[in-house]
């Protein structure tokens, strides 16, 4: 348990190289793919100075957006031996990523495709799961996602896929709560049942973000703050799984720290209220 964090974005680059973020907030989560050097390993110039400034005060997560272990071509060797080399020189308390796939045939989608909820997507996740956690020497964190369609061939539901990927790969869980919400509204199941499905003693982290309302359906985009349906089912989340790591995510109109650690903080007043708040060792 780190407690309360916020996701480090280039606008508050500064505030953390004068290392206001470790004063502020407990621990940080950084895109792992924005601190890839050009030569396979870590970066130079300002993007190392900004983590490593960070990591003297507080624990980093690297949070990656590529693994994509649902899809059919496994991992490259050359993203997971630069994700290894990322690892080696920052030390993260933990490193996550999405269960979704975006290979296909050599390419790269760039986005977070969910899977269809079979045995043999189910098999395939686990699989290059299992590769990554081997080929980083660490276990890992996985996230799940929002989705805007379902695939008829599914044959359980998500939060069973989940819960069965990370038993069978051994990883762990980062349970995005706003994209359970983005869902369940868009697929039309209930968010308690979701936390229900899921084993407590997988859940390593939160996501806490917002998301917009189109009327036909509710877009993730991390726009704005969190907002009271996502506040509301982190309390229900707290006291289903006790103390959990927190952070806040906001990613476009990034607004000023001040405004972030608002929300951070708003987590942690939450948490208090609960009676989720015992932090472990940093």
């Amino acid at each position: 348990m780190l407690g309360h964090g916020v996701g480090l974005r280039l606008a508050h680059y500064d505030r953390a190289l004068a290392g206001d973020v470790g004063q502020q907030v407990d621990w940080v989560e950084a895109i792992s793919e924005n601190f890839f050097g050009s030569g396979g390993g870590p970066p130079g110039g300002r993007p190392r100075a900004v983590l490593e400034r960070v990591r003297q005060d507080i624990p980093v997560v690297l949070h990656g957006v590529s693994l994509g272990p649902g899809s059919v071509d496994p991992p490259a060797a050359e993203y997971l031996q630069t994700l290894r080399a990322v690892c080696d020189w920052i030390e993260p308390a933990w490193v996550s990523d999405h269960l979704c796939w975006g290979r296909s045939g050599g390419h790269n989608s760039h986005d977070l495709l969910p899977l269809p909820y079979t045995e043999e997507a189910l098999a395939v996740a686990v699989r290059h799961i299992e590769v990554a956690q081997q080929a980083l020497g660490r276990q890992l964190v996985v996230e799940n996602v929002s989705s805007y369609v379902s695939f008829t061939a599914s044959a359980m539901s998500e939060w069973e896929f989940l819960s069965e990927v990370a038993r069978r790969a051994d990883c762990l869980i980062l349970l995005d709560l706003n994209n359970i919400i983005v869902s369940a509204n868009n697929h039309g199941f209930a968010p308690a049942d979701y936390l229900e499905g899921i084993d407590p003693a997988r859940v390593r982290q939160f996501h806490l973000a917002n998301h917009t309302d189109a009327g036909t359906h509710r877009f993730d985009d991390h726009k704005g703050p969190v907002p009271d349906a996502v506040w509301t089912l982190y309390e229900d989340a707290l006291s289903r799984f006790g103390p959990v790591s927190s952070l806040v995510e906001w990613d476009q109109d990034v607004p000023d720290f001040e405004t972030l650690v608002a929300q951070r903080n708003e987590a942690e007043r939450r948490a208090n209220r609960i009676g989720a708040t015992q932090r472990g060792p940093a």
